[in-house]
């Protein structure tokens, strides 16, 4: 039997305020031991905040920090068990690579064969063997960005605490440190909470996504279970596109929207419940007019490299499908929808706010009414 890892971080109850805005709204959730956790969210919904509470730069208005199960409150950050990276480096400039790495190993007296050791180690470890004595302003922002790690790693913290670091990066070197980023927490086992805004970052680096928005969580859960099955609305339109649909259940593995029933896999909401239809651009197949479930007209065509990004009005609402099959604009098509592919949720205060929600217009209202003779059944 496999034994379960003990939760490394607590927080209970967190809330944080600054002037007349709340910033963490009784925020909880437990971090563990040895995982790679990523906080998700847009500017301002209190993800850094979160990260600064943990390294202690930042006391809480209200609630409590745990770090192995030891109420942390009021103690400094220099005294807990964790470092951080933050999106600017703050790397010493008139120092070089091997006397950045050991700083913090020279603070704390350490003797001098023994930081040798250590930072000959972390230059293996980050790929920078040879870089010992480079000036910190001949290295590129991937270079400096691995002597940040190396010089947080050195001083082995039980916790990593990453702010953005790869942000100013160009696409090609930070899907590079996603992988290596990735790469050294496995080697090492230690816990990693990652802050980031970009979802596909989320999505490939962490074993737990925390999705914030407005100072509360609005899922936690592993990168397939939150792109598979997001909790509101909130949650699919920001992890990726979606087309949002206002629905009704009409019972379990029957969903009712967009002027038709469609089977699928959710069960457990009340009969004629109305819920919010998630269903992921990929996951609709481009048919034959007459041959889907829904016919329509393609109205653009934008191709992205890897797909076409085409979008199909169906009585006045949008909807958005990848395929690598070309369609020109004007063509009428129908859509095809496996059962897999529709998500059910609840509604909730994120309801109409997201996704093509023209289904509050008067002629999709008119279109997801229920049919009379079905009222029943």
């Amino acid at each position: 039997m496999q034994k379960m890892k003990k939760n490394i971080i607590e927080l209970k109850n967190i809330s944080v305020k600054f002037d007349d805005d709340v910033i963490l709204d009784d925020l909880s959730l437990s971090i563990g031991d040895g995982e790679f956790v990523t906080f998700l969210g847009s500017s301002g919904c209190g993800k850094t905040t979160t990260l600064r509470i943990i390294a202690g730069f930042l006391e809480p208005d209200s609630g409590e920090v745990f770090f192995d199960s030891k109420n942390m409150s009021g103690v400094p950050p220099y005294k807990r068990e964790v470092n951080t990276i933050f999106q600017r480096y703050a790397l010493f400039p008139n120092y070089n690579v091997f006397e950045n790495i050991a700083y913090g190993l020279r603070v704390r007296h350490v003797p001098e064969a023994e930081i040798k050791q250590k930072v000959s180690e972390m230059l293996t470890l980050v790929n920078l063997e040879g870089f010992e004595k480079r000036h910190i302003s001949k290295l590129s922002g991937g270079q400096q960005q691995r002597v940040a790690i190396a010089r947080a790693l050195v001083l082995k913290p039980k916790v990593l605490l990453l702010d953005e670091p790869l942000a100013a990066l160009d696409l090609k070197l930070r899907k590079d440190m996603q992988n290596e980023l990735k790469n050294i927490q496995k080697a090492l086992g230690i816990t990693f909470v990652f802050v980031t805004h970009d979802q596909e970052e989320a999505l490939s680096m962490s074993d737990t996504v925390v999705v914030m928005n407005e100072g509360k969580v609005q899922q936690i859960g592993s990168p397939i279970d939150i792109y598979n099955e997001p909790k509101n609305a909130f949650v699919a339109d920001f992890i990726g596109e979606s087309n949002i649909l206002d629905g009704t259940m009409k019972a379990d593995y029957r969903a009712y929207f967009s002027g038709r029933e469609f089977k699928c896999l959710d069960a457990g909401f009340g009969v004629n419940e109305p819920v919010d239809i998630v269903v992921r651009p990929e996951d609709v197949d481009i048919v034959k007019r007459g041959e889907g479930m829904l016919d329509g007209i393609v109205t653009s065509v934008t191709f992205r490299g890897v797909h076409f990004e085409i979008i199909v009005d169906i009585g006045g609402f949008k909807w958005m499908i990848q395929t690598t099959d070309e369609h020109k604009p004007g063509e009428e098509v129908g859509l095809f929808i496996e059962p897999d592919a529709i998500h059910v949720m609840k509604k909730s205060k994120y309801s109409g706010k997201f996704g093509d929600y023209s289904s509050y217009s008067d002629e999709l209202d008119t279109l997801n009414q229920l049919p009379e003779d079905e009222d029943d059944e």
